[in-house]
């Protein structure tokens, strides 16, 4: 027997409930609406995590960082021991690496110079940071003579042979890793205040920066709490992209033999010793550090391109 539902005699105060609870996609729709936003860092992160390439990526260099610390600290040889009894042996269980022409392990020297060249691109990266927001961002604020004036000496700085100044300078001051740091950063930091400063010039007619001026705020401040803040996003990518390059300026100048002098251990000391065997049959002592090499400028590059797709504003939904 079929039971009739008796609907003349509902009340607002009887109405079952779920004969207004949404389903479907009405549900999706509903849940989607009450559900809180996300920040715009969380989002972002959603985003990225999204990319597989970049998050081989980053998680990649998350291994090398590890390794560079612990590495050279966990394998049984030390870095600049030689041992000529054991001089160019080819990877095996003893040696994953092989060993150089002085017995040295190649493993070992690989990391060290894993932590060379990251320290090298990441105090390369912090240093144009600081200064390109800087200068970048008190340009940018100022406008007007002062935006023209600080910008002709971006120009000037802007066409000078990035790299003939680094190896002028490392002739001048003498091969070492304070050197280098200082001779890639005398004008890499141009590229970050440049972004910088159109990234201000967009921003600081918005009405919050309008209305702190109103409130009386001091210049500094305003770049400090309301410009920077809102510029983060390229220039978290720019600095992805400073790092590999610094890497690479610096590998090529100890190949050179400007940069990291033997027999300290570098990516770019360790390509420079291994060329002249490379015919000899020891492909493993110039296969590492070139390697490394490689795979750290991709690995860097691709969580940059994917770091701009997911900081981008116009992406975000």
């Amino acid at each position: 027997m079929t039971t009739v539902r008796n609907e003349t005699n509902l009340t607002p105060q009887n109405v079952p409930d779920e004969w207004f609870r949404p389903k479907g996609k009405d549900l999706e729709e509903a849940e989607s609406v009450v559900r809180p936003s996300l920040s715009y860092w969380k989002d972002a992160w959603r985003r990225l995590k999204k990319n597989k390439l970049a998050m081989t990526g980053l998680g990649f260099l998350i291994l090398l960082a590890l390794f560079a610390i612990f590495g050279p600290i966990l394998s049984p040889y030390e870095v600049n021991v030689t041992d000529y009894k054991n001089q160019n042996l080819a990877p095996s269980a003893e040696h994953w690496f092989g060993t150089d022409d002085a017995g040295r392990d190649v493993f070992t020297r690989t990391w060290y110079g894993a932590r060379v060249s990251l320290f090298v691109g990441v105090m390369a990266a912090l240093i144009d940071f600081f200064i390109g927001i800087l200068y970048g961002g008190f340009s940018g604020y100022k406008g007007g003579r002062t935006d023209a004036a600080m910008m002709r000496v971006i120009e000037v700085l802007y066409g000078l042979p990035h790299l003939l100044v680094v190896i002028l300078l490392m002739v001048v001051m003498g091969p070492s890793l304070t050197t280098i740091i200082v001779a890639l950063t005398v004008t890499g930091w141009v590229g970050m205040a440049r972004i910088v400063r159109g990234q201000v010039l967009q921003i600081k007619n918005y009405e919050f920066v309008t209305a702190s001026k109103s409130f009386g705020a001091k210049s500094m401040r305003i770049i400090r709490r309301n410009l920077l803040p809102n510029t983060m996003g390229p220039i978290i990518v720019q600095m992805t992209l400073t790092v590999p390059s610094a890497i690479f300026a610096e590998a090529f100048l100890s190949f050179l033999g400007l940069g990291i002098q033997a027999p300290f251990a570098s990516w770019g000391v360790m390509a420079n010793d291994a060329l002249p065997v490379i015919l000899s049959g020891h492909w493993w002592r110039l296969f590492f550090p070139a390697f490394f090499i490689s795979l750290t400028m991709f690995a860097f590059n691709v969580l940059g391109d994917g770091l701009q797709d997911a900081l981008d504003p116009k992406l975000r939904g």
